[in-house]
């Protein structure tokens, strides 16, 4: 019986079994995890949607790597990016929405512009009692570490992330993120539209269009389904497979995701 204990980012970690010690040197990459061995038998490293499994040399599997993957999603009060009223979070293991999650946030200005309300229906009185931006996404500090994020339409997303946190005067996190949209453009062209609500329609799935936690579970479920179209071992493998630049978060700024021309 093999023993393996596996940590994030470069970490060497010895592993005992029948004798011999042998050490993995594990990376992560944006698309997933890349596998470096010495001493070992390990050659065939494979993947099941939303995880990572090692194999030995006889096809013994004898590890499992987690691949975290959570969509994010964000409705704001007003036309302002720093106005986030609620965040919806939806997390893939095993190629499935195993949690969805639901966060209503007081934003610092309690102005609701009408057209917002008319989209999500959140209005002040509802979010009176809730916490701040900080609060209520260090709650989920540590499912964000090592994670990739992902969100339709990113771009989007991740302005209203830098720009609470901006307002709030703190550092952005390390994360690497992806978008579904542009995913979904890229991996079915013949879409006439790839709005959240008509990939929903297209794919079976019914949901209330604009409420965070559904539009965070149905961008995972379109996920799952476009990494399986086009083949790719995990969602996070996505963008090897279609040419994508997945984009990242770091204390210093921000990369867009983006996509090769075709």
């Amino acid at each position: 019986m093999i023993g393996l204990l596996v940590t994030h980012h470069r970490s060497r970690v010895p592993c005992k079994g029948r004798g011999n010690k042998m050490h993995i040197v594990v990376h992560r990459a944006d698309h997933g995890w890349k596998f470096r061995h010495s001493r070992a038998d390990v050659n065939r490293p494979e993947f099941a949607f939303g995880c990572g499994y090692l194999y030995s040399g006889k096809g013994r599997r004898f590890g499992y790597l987690p691949v975290k993957t959570i969509a994010i999603d964000f409705e704001t009060a007003n036309e302002q990016r720093g106005s986030a009223c609620s965040v919806g979070l939806a997390w893939i293991e095993d190629g499935r929405v195993t949690r969805v999650e639901e966060r209503l946030i007081r934003p610092r200005d309690m102005r609701f512009s009408g057209m917002n309300i008319a989209i999500h229906g959140i209005r002040p009185e509802h979010v009176e009692d809730a916490p701040e931006f900080p609060e209520v996404m260090d709650e989920f500090h540590e499912d964000f570490r090592g994670a990739t994020m992902i969100a339709h339409n990113a771009a989007f997303d991740f302005s209203v992330w830098r720009a609470s946190l901006d307002l709030y005067r703190q550092s952005y996190p390390e994360l690497t993120y992806l978008c579904s949209l542009k995913m979904a453009q890229r991996i079915w062209p013949h879409f006439l539209s790839h709005r959240l609500n008509l990939i929903a329609e297209h794919l079976g799935l019914r949901f209330l269009h604009h409420n965070a936690a559904e539009d965070a579970a149905v961008c995972a479920s379109a996920a799952i389904e476009m990494a399986r179209a086009v083949k790719a071992a995990t969602v996070a493998a996505i963008p090897d497979v279609i040419g994508m630049k997945p984009g990242r978060l770091t204390p210093s700024g921000y990369e867009p995701c983006t996509c090769r021309k075709a």
